[in-house]
């Protein structure tokens, strides 16, 4: 399985336009929580990934940016995904990122596939 590239700006900044179907130029940097909400909704159905978030960690996600460094993290996290007969990258697999997910911004993500059994 080939996973999508991981999310740059421009591509949170398009998702966001969707909701409320207005152009990417007119999307505020800041972030409600509703928006952010169905951006997550969005991200995860786009990027067949499940995006798991402490409350703490929902509620620093305030900008573009924010959700953009994120994102970006949960789809470099989850990587490629291993074709038939490879192995996964450590740490990686086939149901998403063993461990406490992603790391590094602070970020408590676990990226799986949606609809994968939670342990």
């Amino acid at each position: 399985m080939t996973r999508l590239a991981p999310p740059d700006r421009t591509d949170v900044l398009a998702m966001l336009a969707t909701f409320g179907e207005r152009s990417p130029g007119a999307v505020q940097d800041t972030l409600g929580s509703l928006e952010l909400t169905w951006l997550i909704a969005e991200f995860e159905q786009r990027f067949d990934i499940e995006l798991e978030l402490s409350d703490e960690r929902f509620e620093t996600i305030r900008t573009v940016d924010d959700a953009t460094e994120v994102l970006r993290a949960a789809v470099l996290a989850a990587g490629p995904g291993p074709a038939h007969g490879e192995a996964a990258e450590p740490g990686v697999t086939g149901s998403g990122v063993t461990g406490s997910g992603v790391t590094g911004s602070g970020a408590t993500a676990d990226a799986r596939p949606a609809g994968a059994a939670r342990p």
